[in-house]
């Protein structure tokens, strides 16, 4: 028999009510039963869509490593509704954690630091450390509180895809392998968060993200450090790390000299779409006569880029296109994240 498709709720909840709609509030009731029994429940946060079970439970967790297919060395984020959770999850809380969450959560940062005993293995890919974030949505944060246990919950999506940020994108990625969708509209961050272990000294970024190096070095009042070789060894403290990630399935690549790198697939007579940071260039606008081109302009500043991103792969990813082609973002620290997401994709299309 056929498992049929989860149900979408629509969850919207007006950031000028102080409680959720009815509608939404009966939404968060069907998915707090569906948790309590186990089950994989794809929630809204401010960053991309995750897929959520209770982190406690270590047959729900293996549920969401059997719907993504993903690799059981790779962690997942527990996400809680305060730090009075967070550290009631963690064998220690450093300095540093308590000076970033006290400043950024909820927001889009993680934290890594010691596990404590009733985190599963499977969580923490068998680690002795837990990343953990509070998420600065509303809705997640009520669903947490209500289910009254944290969640693992990784990208609602099939493993190393391009994330989801609306529900329509888990439906499409997932379909029935999963119970319930919330649909709290399209996240606002668009690319998955900023990851910091702060079991180091000093505390070091493993994933970059919206929260920005110097805001991290300002909340802790000193050096945070970039990942090196020695970060990497042993189990993996952080999801993203793989080289393969984040990728549509179109394959994508990099250009720095992307207007040549299309007049010769053009020539070749593939159909491509462009992510362009210069849409008036004018090889740009000789280039859009092209029959087989989809150029689509993107934001000049890296939080747009970023925001609009994942979107725009999974809409290519619907043209039956032969290549994405994206313009080489600036080598700069503002870019940091969204070069990141990028490279990886295109090793996955390499």
């Amino acid at each position: 028999m056929v498992r049929p498709l989860p149900p979408v709720l629509r969850a919207i909840w007006p950031a000028s009510a102080a409680e959720p709609p009815a509608a939404v509030a009966d939404a968060l009731d069907r998915a707090v039963e569906v948790l309590r029994r186990g089950g994989l429940v794809a929630m809204p946060t401010e960053t991309v869509y995750g897929l959520a079970a209770d982190a406690l439970d270590e047959e729900a967790v293996a549920s969401i490593f059997r719907a993504k297919g993903r690799p059981a060395t790779n962690p997942i984020i527990v996400h809680v509704a305060d730090v009075a959770m967070a550290r009631s999850l963690a064998a220690a809380w450093p300095a540093a954690a308590e000076a970033i969450a006290a400043r950024f959560w909820p927001g889009p940062v993680t934290l890594v630091v010691p596990r404590g005993s009733r985190i599963p293995d499977l969580v923490t890919a068998g680690g002795a450390t837990v990343a953990l974030r509070c998420p600065d949505h509303p809705l997640a944060r009520r669903l947490i509180a209500a289910a009254g246990t944290p969640l693992a919950a990784p990208s609602a999506n099939r493993s190393e895809a391009v994330s989801p940020t609306t529900a329509h994108h888990v439906l499409e990625s997932l379909g029935n392998r999963i119970d319930l969708i919330l649909d709290g509209g399209p996240c606002t961050q668009g690319i998955e968060s900023t990851v910091v272990d702060c079991t180091t000294t000093p505390p070091r970024i493993l994933r970059p993200g919206p929260l920005s190096h110097a805001a991290l070095e300002a909340a802790v009042g000193g050096p945070v450090a970039w990942p090196d070789a020695a970060s990497a060894a042993g189990p993996a403290r952080s999801p993203g790390q793989l080289a393969r990630h984040y990728a549509p399935r179109t394959p994508l690549e990099l250009a720095r000299d992307a207007a040549g790198r299309i007049a010769t697939l053009v020539g070749e007579g593939r159909r491509l779409g462009w992510l362009t940071l210069r849409p008036d260039d004018p090889e740009v606008r000789r280039l859009a006569a092209s029959r087989d081109l989809v150029i689509v302009p993107m934001p000049a500043d890296a939080a747009g880029f970023a925001a609009r991103l994942y979107a725009t792969l999974h809409a290519l990813d619907q043209r039956q296109l032969d290549r994405i082609v994206v313009d080489e973002p600036p080598d700069t620290e503002e870019w940091r994240a969204v070069r990141d997401r990028l490279s990886r994709a295109a090793a996955a299309g390499a």
